[in-house]
């Protein structure tokens, strides 16, 4: 990627590629945070021993603070780095997602900060997030992760069908086919 650097790249030529490392990976987290879902309100296992698919063999996965919060590090770097590849109605869209995922992010560093000085904050037992003071731990990381996916979605569907304004910002060739449609007003 000489011309441009890896942000260039990855949203010029190779950012069909990245969006789609990044929605598998999007997608399989998704799908763990939907297992553990379904093992505690279809299966009815304790929370406890809900911990997804790769959680049951691996439980450290579920309680490492380090991993949580590196996955929401690095899931906000990858829509920030992948976001000036979108144009049109479907930057918006992405835009939406990442401004989530800054939330998302935000809360998961106070469960890091907290479990990393060994002190859970507003009196609770455990690291808690502010939004876990209203909702309990494992629907609202489902709320966060599918708040932030829809919106990722619609980004993606506006991306691969843009209308023809949208295609002449684009810089890369995610278009499924380019629009010779008028552009919308």
């Amino acid at each position: 990627m000489a011309h441009g650097g890896l942000r260039a790249g990855l949203n010029g030529r190779h950012h069909r590629t990245a969006l789609n490392v990044f929605m598998l990976v999007v997608v399989a987290h998704w799908a763990e945070h939907l297992a553990q879902a379904f093992q505690i309100w279809v299966l009815g296992w304790p929370t406890p021993q809900a911990r997804g698919v790769l959680g049951v063999p691996f439980p450290w996965l579920i309680s490492s603070e380090w991993l949580h919060y590196g996955y929401a590090l690095v899931m906000l770097a990858a829509l920030w780095m992948l976001r000036d590849g979108f144009a049109g109605r479907a930057r918006t869209w992405w835009t939406v997602a990442l401004a989530i995922q800054f939330w998302h992010h935000v809360e998961h560093l106070l469960l890091f900060v907290q479990a990393q000085a060994g002190t859970p904050f507003f009196g609770q037992a455990v690291p808690t997030s502010l939004a876990q003071l209203v909702l309990p731990r494992v629907e609202l990381h489902l709320l966060y992760n599918t708040a932030v996916f829809v919106p990722m979605v619609v980004a993606l569907v506006y991306h691969l069908h843009p209308n023809a304004r949208e295609a002449r910002l684009m810089a890369c060739t995610c278009a499924t086919r380019r629009s010779t449609a008028p552009a919308a007003a």
